[in-house]
This record gives C-alpha cells, structure tokens and sequence, in this order.
C-alpha cells in the first residue's frame, strides 16, 4: 500500500486485532476499502492476516481506528460491507475530525453518535433522522407496533418510512413490505387520464416506488416485487388480507375513509408493524366523506402499542421556501376565519 506522507509530526504505531468479523469483507478485494481510508487519513495502514497496524500522527491513528471499528458494526449488522459504506463512514468521522470542537467533547465519539443514527446505507449515501420530529418517528416505531405520524408537506414522512420498512427486511426483522396509497383524484378526474386501471393507478403510488429505488439496487428492487416481497398497491387492495410479519405503510392517509383506515389498521397479523402517514391540511375526500386520519386521533388516543408523532414546518426537509408556502397558506386561511367572524 502507499504510504502517505507525514512531517515534523511525532507518528504513532498501534496494532489493532481483527476478531469481530472476517478480515476479507473489512478490507475489501484487494485491499480495497483500506485504500479508501488511506486517501482520506495521513495514516498508513498495513494488514498481516488478521492484524491491522496503523502508522501516523495520533490524532489521525484515532480517528482510523474509530472508522474500522464502525466499519466491522456496519459489517455484522448488513452482512456484508461495500465501497459505499465505507466511503459513507470515512465521510462522517473525517468531516467531525476537522471541527473546532470543545476539548471536554470527544470528536470522534460525536461521529460514532452520529452513525449509530443512520437507519440505511444506500447507493447515494445513508439515511438518518434529520429533524427533532423525524427522530421521534424513528424512537416511536421502536416502541409501538402501529406509529400514526400526522404532518405538513416536506417533513419526509413517506421517505422515512420507506427507509425503516427497506431497514427492517434487511435485517430479517420482517419477511415482506406492503406500502399502500388511497387512490384519490386531487381536483383530476381518474375516467380521463390515458391507459387501463393499472396505468391510471400507478401514477398515485410513484413516490412510493421513487422512495424504493433510492434505497435498493434495482435489480433487488425488481426481484422483490416479483416475489411478492414487496408490493406497492392502492389501499383497496388490502381487503380481506391478513398480513403476519409484514411491515406495512399507508401513505397519503388523510384521503383513507373512515372505513378504509379501520380495514388497514385491522389487517395487521403476527409480528407486523404500521405506519400510517399523512396530512390533515391537505384532503382530497369529497365533502360527504370524513378522513378516516381525523378521526382516528381521536379513537385510538391512549391505545397501548400506538404512537402519535405530530411534525410542523420545522420539520420540513425540502426546500427553504416550503416552510415559507406553509406559512402563507396557513397565515391565508387563518385571515379568513377571522373575515367570517
């Protein structure tokens, strides 16, 4: 391997043993996943069997020894490990390595903190909790078994969970995911958009499937919803099934009917988990019809085994002026109740 060069700077050795997972998937073929540390450290590292030395100045011999340590976690935990993840993972401590922190505040310990965070290594990177609300989404789909979040646009609500759902098959804590949408028009009639049922429909679950191939190579993707290991479908298409280990989602749930949300909530089988997303600012239902989301924040408040996660406008993720859009449209209809009165 090269080594990389260090001046005027006091190098430390230190010998570190590979025991927790096999050496040839922590380093990579041909050594791979060490090249990758040794371009982004001042670190030379030199592997025998399953013996690591590192060869640097101190802090950076630190800083290496903590990325192999989250390398072999992220090993055990995926079963395997790729350029990606260690790419991601050299990111994370690097960046934190070079911030002006406290002297009482351990760099390297904050970047573990930061990793322990991540839900799902993925091609583009990983995916984490970024905002207060979406780290409590996280911690109530630990506890609950049903988790209803309610919330406005750009808080990342259908995109986590999609994320949790990839994590949890990954891991074999589910065996399928089901993913459903009420196929509701939005101020668009289905009879006139072009196709049969199938194309008419789909385009109300695209995000849903856009979610999806950000998180899974798209062959799995592909061989998954071939098998059956995923499905992506319109809420109907939920009747009379009984799903046991199955991590399910509805999205867009403020467009569920009252009779549709208790046909999903009750569908749930043995060892299976809910989510259940949506919008209450932003219903589609006709005026006859009541949002099955509204009225389940009433009934099944206090149920042991359900969490309530509510999001607002600091939770929101996409762009600066979402925040500003929902501010106006909320300072908008708030002038008009007080015109009315």
């Amino acid at each position: 391997m090269c080594t990389s060069q260090v001046t005027d700077i006091k190098l430390e050795e230190k010998e570190i043993l590979i025991n927790k997972v096999d050496p040839l998937i922590l380093f990579g073929i041909s050594d791979e996943h060490l090249k990758i540390i040794e371009k982004n450290f001042p670190v030379q590292i030199i592997a025998r069997g399953n013996k690591v030395k590192l060869i640097g100045a101190q802090k950076d011999v630190e800083a290496v020894e903590n990325v192999l340590s989250e390398l072999v976690f992220v090993a055990n935990r995926n079963k395997r490990l790729d350029r990606r993840d260690v790419e991601t993972i050299v990111h994370i401590i690097k960046a934190h390595s070079q911030e002006n922190q406290s002297p009482a505040v351990s760099k390297v310990t904050q970047a573990a903190s930061e990793l322990d965070e991540v839900i799902l290594f993925t091609r583009r990177g990983f995916v984490k909790p970024r905002t207060p609300g979406q780290k409590r989404i996280v911690e109530a789909v630990e506890k609950n078994d049903i988790v209803i979040v309610i919330g406005p646009a750009g808080t990342g609500k259908t995109y986590l969970a999609v994320a949790l759902a990839v994590a949890a098959l990954k891991n074999k804590e589910v065996n399928k995911i089901v993913l459903a949408r009420p196929a509701v028009e939005a101020g668009e009639s289905l009879g006139f958009l072009p196709g049969d049922y199938k194309e008419k429909i789909d385009p109300f679950l695209r995000p849903l499937y856009d979610a999806l191939e950000d998180m899974l190579p798209k062959e799995l993707l592909k061989k998954y919803i071939e098998q059956g290991t995923i499905e992506v479908i319109p809420l109907a298409y939920m009747r009379g099934r009984t799903l046991n280990n199955a991590f399910v989602i509805l999205d867009e749930a403020q467009n569920a009917t009252q009779m549709q949300m208790k046909m999903c909530l009750t569908r749930l089988g043995v060892n299976s988990v809910a989510i259940i997303n949506g919008d209450i600012t932003q219903i589609d239902l006709p005026s006859s019809d009541h949002s099955g989301l509204v009225e389940i924040c009433d009934i099944l408040k206090g149920i042991e085994g359900i969490g309530f996660v509510y999001l607002d406008k600091s939770d929101v993720v996409r762009h600066r002026l979402v925040r500003d859009i929902i501010d106006a449209y909320d300072l908008h209809k708030n002038g008009k109740k007080g015109d009315e009165k």
